[in-house]
């Protein structure tokens, strides 16, 4: 209980910048949060909601306050019914459809929409604000299906259902259950809000699903860069392979920082010239070889990645855009999403050749053409039980067929752009589903790296035997990695089933639960 308290992060929405690692600690249930009542923030918030109650009083013409929505917006609303017409907005988008979010990623959803708010410029009460945070703080999720937004505008039906809980209907996360929020309100004693004009487009009308997905998916990337650095350098050991490809004079001549960066990580794990090498092969395979050079576009990618990803969570991304101090109303697009969807197109792209390069290093340490005098499918199996046992076989396979299928899923979603809504939505930026592609593909290649966690280890282990290799002389991070591993798993000497193994070191790389490379 107390380490609990210890690993809990102070998070204050107070308009300033959330970051990403924010976001993360949110979605993972860690965070202490709160909303700031400092009387100048309390006082921009509510200008702006201010503002347009007066305006809209007046009778002045506000997109989605006196008009309908979308291409509906040349129909007037008359002025006994403004008021109504924000619950009409959530409830005629409740037809998303397919999975549900998992609870990490709602609560990440609704991080993001607080971080959008919290900027001041879309013209919501500070109330409403304190009911998105009491969410957090009580841990009452949306329960958010994952099918239906076409990321422009923004990401209507996904966000439908925070708005909708907000108001008390629909369901809710709460404590490990699906539950009618209705209840989990009564039983909390949380009296549901009635939107004013404006916040049921406020909530609605922006990016907060691609990017609350896109902020979980670039730290899941971000680790698996150096998980797949690290394994790299197992595998050659494995291999009996040339540590020499990693050289830092090699990789001054081509001055990626990224790559370099993960050149210097392999080349200090495999503690170069400590080990004696008995292969006569002058140059390994690319898998190895050109391992630096396929990590290196994703670590490379990761400053623009992250720069994209932040600017959209801090900023105000729907419309009207509400500018409370000068009482101006600035219709636009900012809801578009295209900047999540180029981001998450390209991630996946990167994280999936991740897959690839992990999948031809298991396959080349499986084979005994390739494995440098290693057993058949790293069996363990001696002498009579030999011919019966198959090692990892079936995991080479499974590998291969994870690695395709997270290949498959590489084709940019943003390409697909549809024309909805009577042609008002006539270019979409297809976000939501690229973040969501984004994320299969990061599970598939976790995968893959569980896989090649496991079958670079027990290489290392039938090294020792086949070549006397002295673990002692491996570098401090390499020989740290392989103890934490045998702490999880046995060497493979009979065949066993491996799902669980496989699920565990998924969870275990989903946890990050390996301290690597410090940057």
């Amino acid at each position: 209980m107390n380490s609990a308290v210890l690993q809990r992060t102070q998070i204050v929405f107070d308009g300033t910048d959330l970051s990403i690692d924010q976001v993360n600690t949110i979605a993972a249930g860690r965070g202490d949060i709160s909303l700031s009542d400092e009387e100048s923030f309390v006082a921009r918030i509510n200008r702006g909601a201010e503002f347009l109650d007066s305006l809209w009083q007046q009778e002045g013409v506000i997109y989605g306050v006196t008009t309908g929505y979308g291409d509906s917006c040349t129909e007037s609303i008359p002025v006994d019914l403004v008021e109504e017409l924000p619950h009409h907005l959530f409830t005629f988008h409740g037809c998303g459809m397919g999975e549900v979010f998992t609870l990490e990623q709602s609560r990440a959803i609704v991080a993001a929409r607080i971080a959008s708010l919290a900027r001041g410029n879309s013209g919501v009460r500070y109330r409403l604000l304190q009911q998105l945070v009491l969410l957090l703080q009580k841990d009452v999720i949306p329960v958010i299906p994952q099918e239906g937004s076409v990321g422009a505008s923004g990401d209507l039906t996904p966000l439908s259902y925070v708005a909708a809980v907000l108001c008390g209907e629909r369901k809710v996360w709460y404590r490990g259950d699906q539950r009618d929020v209705a209840e989990v309100f009564d039983q909390l004693q949380i009296e549901p809000l009635k939107l004013r004009p404006k916040e049921g487009l406020a909530i609605m009308n922006g990016t907060a699903a691609m990017t609350g997905l896109a902020c979980l998916a670039y730290k899941r990337a971000e680790y698996l860069a150096k998980l797949s650095a690290r394994i790299t350098a197992m595998m050659s050991v494995a291999l009996d392979g040339n540590a020499y490809h990693f050289d830092s004079t090699l990789f001054a001549v081509k001055p990626h920082p990224g790559q370099n960066q993960v050149a210097k990580w392999i080349h200090d794990d495999l503690n170069v010239g400590a080990a004696p090498r008995q292969n006569s092969r002058l140059q390994d395979r690319y898998s190895l070889r050109c391992a630096p050079h396929v990590v290196g576009v994703l670590q490379d990618s990761l400053p623009w990645l992250r720069q994209f990803i932040h600017n959209e969570l801090n900023s105000a991304n729907d419309n009207p855009i509400i500018d409370g101090e000068n009482e101006r109303v600035l219709h636009g697009g900012h809801f578009y999403g295209g900047h999540i969807a180029f981001a998450m197109d390209s991630l996946k792209n990167a994280v999936a050749n991740l897959s690839d390069l992990l999948d031809r290093q298991i396959a080349q340490l499986v084979d005994i053409k390739f494995n440098n005098g290693l057993p058949a499918n790293l069996s363990g199996a001696v002498d009579s039980r030999r011919p019966i046992n198959h090692g990892f076989k079936a995991v080479q396979i499974g590998a291969s067929a994870w690695t395709a299928e997270a290949l498959k899923q590489t084709m940019p979603a943003s390409v697909f752009s549809r024309s909805t809504e009577c042609h008002n939505q006539d270019k979409v930026s297809m976000g939501t589903i690229a973040a969501r592609d984004c994320i299969r593909v990061l599970q598939l290649t976790e995968q893959t790296t569980a896989a090649a966690l496991l079958v670079a280890w027990q290489g290392i282990q039938l090294r020792v035997r086949v070549s006397a290799l002295d673990l002692e002389k491996l570098s401090t991070g390499l020989n740290t990695t392989i103890t934490q591993i045998a702490d999880e798993f046995s060497f493979l000497k009979e065949d066993r089933e491996l799902e669980q193994s496989l699920r565990k070191f998924v969870s275990l790389i989903q946890q990050r639960h390996w301290r690597l490379y410090e940057t």
